[in-house]
């Protein structure tokens, strides 16, 4: 196996099959996923990584949940992942496929996508924005949630996903619901009061005991000219460098006024940049998903998605990868390999092994989201390479 850990190109296509309610797929292709170092890196980022072991990258098991509901999918990334997204997804036009010449945060991104959208087929369009580096255990569930939200955004409203929580994660803004909406095709829409940031533990649990408040995954849906509109209100700048862009991106002019007018864009999250100030006014609604949602936000969540082995002589550890592993008195262990060594486990329960050919991190699901920290430490000295 090589160091890619699993990155697929060669998958079946996916394509778009229309339905009546279809949405124009917006999915936001970026970050390192540094939490995941040394599996992700900058040039080899979480979004193109297979980490489940399921034989598709999160990109491509993104698109293909969308595909069912999908009028179209555009997918916004790096400069530098063009050609590698590219390949995971050969069915994806040329002109769906948006190059970010460097990062401006997710407002710009989805900003940009809605907008060419707007300009492709029309502002009434519905578009969805979801991103590309989640896991999603129940396709249907979450496709439910898509078709109430679409339902929702066709009636004006600014739509977000909420997922529901299994427990008082402090890793997660919370979205809190207030009235249920009567709006058809959409029973259970309720509008939102407020976003909250991250809250502490004892915050957290309270807020689950209420009943209304559901984890931020940052899944939007809404009609393209209600967004740009509400853009417009809240970042006129933004909005229009953001329509500019836009309105070139099919001509001849693209490179120059791309060039021109993106790195001075203001780097901001959509959360921020619309969905509080629209909450605040009331223009915000929400559908629940239960959905067996993860971001797979470090190796402390991707120890507990890798189902231990039963047989042979990795038994009773996960694996991903297909290093050659034994395990001794290590129940619990993940061992995560894109390399040939062979990698033996001896009374290290829980233990959490990391091995690239240029790199080694051995840590325990307590300390997993330190690894970012290691990940500035390295930039800090200029360690460039393993980035």
């Amino acid at each position: 196996m090589n160091a890619e850990l699993h990155v697929n190109s060669s998958d079946d296509a996916v394509a778009p099959t229309p339905t009546a309610e279809a949405v124009h797929v917006i999915i936001p292709a970026g970050g390192a996923g540094t939490r995941l170092w040394p599996l992700s890196r900058k040039g080899r980022p979480k979004f193109l990584l297979d980490l489940t072991g399921a034989g598709a990258s999160l990109l491509q098991s993104t698109a293909a949940r969308l595909a069912p509901l999908a009028a179209t999918i555009t997918v916004v990334t790096g400069a530098a992942h063009v050609a590698a997204v590219a390949r995971q997804l050969p069915d994806l036009p040329e002109e769906n496929l948006l190059a970010e010449p460097a990062p401006r945060d997710s407002m710009a991104a989805i900003g940009l996508a809605t907008a060419l959208i707007a300009h492709r087929h029309g502002r009434e369009a519905i578009v969805g924005s979801f991103a590309a580096d989640h896991l999603v255990a129940d396709s249907v569930a979450f496709q439910n949630a898509v078709r109430q939200a679409v339902a929702l955004a066709g009636a004006g409203w600014l739509v977000t996903i909420g997922i529901e929580a299994t427990g008082p994660s402090t890793a997660f803004g919370y979205i809190h619901a207030g009235e249920a909406l009567d709006v058809p095709g959409a029973p259970d829409g309720r509008r939102v009061l407020d976003f909250t940031e991250k809250p502490d533990a004892a915050t957290a649990a309270r807020y689950l005991a209420t009943g209304d408040y559901r984890w931020n995954a940052g899944m939007f849906v809404v009609r393209a000219g209600v967004l740009l509109d509400y853009l417009a209100d809240n970042r006129p700048a933004l909005a229009a460098g953001i329509e500019e862009i836009a309105a070139a991106w099919d001509t001849p002019a693209r490179d120059a006024v791309m060039a021109r007018i993106w790195p001075d864009l203001e780097a901001i999250a959509i959360d921020h940049a619309i969905a509080e100030p629209v909450a605040a006014a009331g223009g915000v609604a929400t559908v629940p998903g239960n959905m067996g949602w993860d971001d797979v936000g470090g190796f402390d969540t991707l120890a507990a998605l890798i189902p231990p082995r039963q047989t042979g002589t990795a038994a009773g550890a996960g694996v991903l990868g297909e290093a050659d592993v034994e395990v001794v008195g290590a129940d619990g262990a993940l061992v995560a390999s894109s390399t040939n060594r062979k990698v033996v486990l001896l009374g290290t329960p829980g233990v959490i092994v990391v091995d690239t050919p240029d790199a080694l991190l051995v840590t325990t699901p307590d300390h997993a989201q330190q690894v970012k920290d290691v990940v500035e430490r390295l930039g800090n000295a200029g360690e460039v390479a393993l980035l």
